[in-house]
């Protein structure tokens, strides 16, 4: 070794010791007669400190060195006369008496400091110089914990870890797949797996129980702050049981990696129907870290001269506490950001329930001040509320005010990173129509497609309006919330291979085109599959949660930009026409 000691462990009860320590030169500062360098490694930081009347040459070499040179240092640890309470070797610093520099360095493009000047796409490209700053060192350290942990609670509850093969079969159902040419099977592809489901399923039909795997997936889609083109995700799987048994063994694992890691308890999580979640919040993944629930006014509203309610399938509202203070600019604002085409509202009405009971409204030549107090009463509203109110077709207005009550959470304060809200969303439609999603495959559009994935159960007391109501079915499956995030989902699956081809049959496929892309399960299942289910998690959004950021990026070594890039080896790249002619593919 290189070292006895690293930067981040020495402290007053090491005075007096011989260390030798090496690292990059995190700041240097010249005071008369001495010189101080500050030596940061994984660790932490140590303050080196050179002395012209200790050694006059070794002072003037300290004074050479530059930002993130790379230095192996001896000396003897003694304490600081200016301590640094801030920085856990800050009672002490190291006495040099030798010193070489391994390896010299230019000027980083940006500051390695916590609140650095360099912008993302600058960082990106200089992703290695960025790994060195400790905030982005703190995340993927949190990273590291939470795979340990939950390694520790899936080993002790008897799953074992699987590998599944990462060139597999290209598959219709999902996001578009990306492909990968076979030089030996020229014309051929293997696709990269979106997710292990079919493996883990035929994993249980092997008898294997329980299994689990902190798996690379990856999915050709468009890209946001929570998604990469390849992410990580904690993926199991269980025979023999039933929904609550796999929603009480992963609320177990939350719960675990809350406490272990975060030191926090949290309550037994809620449960809440798609419908009501959708009903109550306009959102399948709902943020109940504060309420705001909708409230449907067509009862109240509707049979006055005010032709945009009289004339609208849905009027429905939100009650902000202790916003009627708004000023008609902070309105404006909100009106403005409800008409973004993102979130597709025609207008805004606001009605403010004053402090003295009075109520005043953006519509009051339609509405008498009674009228308003029912509104008042329909919300539950208390003098100093702010009453919310959109107007338009069902789904787009439900959508724009779930957007609404969210954007009015962020402004009251009422989303709070360090507030953990943990529930479980239950029996979702099996089945939903798709008329023409661009982000789909155009063979998906226009028909039935699976809500989850198509090999997600039903309700057993549904299963007969598969082939006669199949927009009724609710599927056997449920997702995890946390604070407005989807952290997984998962459900029951279909291990009978009669219902499997119902469902195949369902949603589109010939008996022939089930059979191509997926007899390989379903001759599994003549063989005795038992009923088994599972669940996903995504393991780049988990650990952002835990960390309190916004994007998964953060919490990734080597991530992609917003156009799937990689900036630091410039990635996707063209290949060379021999490459291309030695996997017989063509370009146009």
């Amino acid at each position: 070794m290189l070292r006895t000691h690293t930067c981040g462990e020495l402290r007053l009860t090491d005075l007096n010791k011989q260390v030798t320590l090496c690292g990059w030169v995190h700041k240097s500062r010249e005071l008369g007669g001495m010189t101080f360098i500050d030596l940061r490694d994984r660790f932490g930081i140590t303050q080196l400190a050179f002395n012209l009347d200790w050694d006059k040459n070794m002072c003037e070499l300290a004074r050479k060195v530059s930002r993130e040179y790379v230095l192996q240092i001896t000396g003897t640890v003694i304490e600081r006369q200016s301590k640094n309470k801030n920085n856990p070797t800050g009672e002490i610093e190291i006495k040099v008496t030798g010193f070489k520099i391994l390896n010299e360095a230019i000027i980083p493009p940006f500051t390695l400091e916590d609140e650095t000047d360099g912008g993302d796409e600058l960082r990106m490209k200089y992703r290695y110089l960025d790994l060195r700053r400790s905030v982005v060192r703190k995340n993927l350290e949190l990273r590291h914990r939470l795979a340990i942990e939950t390694r520790n609670y899936l080993d002790k509850k008897q799953f074992l870890e699987v590998e599944t093969p990462v060139l597999i079969k290209s598959t219709p159902e999902g996001a578009r797949d990306f492909v990968v040419p076979s030089r030996m099977n020229q014309g051929q592809f293997y696709a990269l797996p979106q997710s292990p489901q079919t493996f883990k399923q035929l994993l249980m039909v092997g008898g294997f129980d329980r299994y689990y795997q902190i798996v690379k997936c990856f999915r050709d889609e468009d890209l946001r702050a929570d998604r990469q083109p390849e992410f990580t995700q904690i993926d199991c799987e269980m025979s023999f049981v039933e929904q609550e048994d796999i929603l009480n063994t992963f609320e177990g694992l939350m719960k675990y990696l809350f406490k272990s890691v975060k030191g926090i308890d949290v309550p037994d999580f809620p449960r809440m129907s798609y419908a009501n979640a959708m009903k109550y919040y306009g959102n399948d993944k709902p943020d109940t870290r504060f309420e705001m629930k909708f409230v449907e006014l067509n009862d109240v509203v509707k049979g006055k001269d005010f032709k945009v309610f009289n004339d609208a399938p849905l009027v429905v509202g939100i009650c902000a506490k202790g916003a009627a203070e708004y000023t008609r600019k902070q309105l404006d604002e909100l009106t403005e950001f409800v008409k973004r085409p993102q979130i597709g509202a025609t207008g805004l009405v606001y009605a403010r329930y004053n402090n003295d009971g009075t109520i005043k409204s953006s519509v009051d030549k339609f509405y008498t001040e009674e009228d308003l107090k029912k509104w008042a009463a329909a919300f539950d509203a208390k003098p100093g509320d702010l009453l919310l109110i959109l107007a338009g077709d069902e789904e787009k207005t439900r959508k724009a005010l779930s957007e609404l009550r969210l954007e009015m959470g962020n402004r009251l304060g009422l989303r709070d990173k360090n507030t953990f809200s943990c529930l479980w969303v239950l029996d979702f439609p099996l089945l939903e129509w798709n008329e023409g999603d661009p982000n789909l495959p155009e063979s998906m559009r226009g028909r039935w497609v699976a809500k989850h994935h198509p090999f997600t159960s039903p309700k057993p007391e549904d299963i007969e309006k598969l082939k006669s109501s199949p927009g009724e079915v609710r599927a056997n499956a449920y997702d995890m919330v946390i604070n407005g995030v989807e952290i997984g989902g998962g459900s029951i699956r279909i291990y009978n291979k009669n219902l499997q081809a119902t469902m195949f049959e369902v949603l589109g496929f010939s008996k022939e085109e089930a059979q191509k892309q997926f007899g390989f399960l379903m001759n599994a299942f003549e063989f005795g599959a038992p009923p088994h289910g599972g669940i996903a998690l995504g393991f780049d959004r988990l650990c952002s949660l835990f960390g309190g950021a916004d994007s998964i990026r953060d919490f990734i070594a080597f991530p992609k930009n917003n156009s799937g890039r990689d900036m630091m080896i410039d990635s996707p790249s063209e290949i060379s026409e021999e490459q291309l002619k030695e996997l017989g593919v063509k370009l146009s």
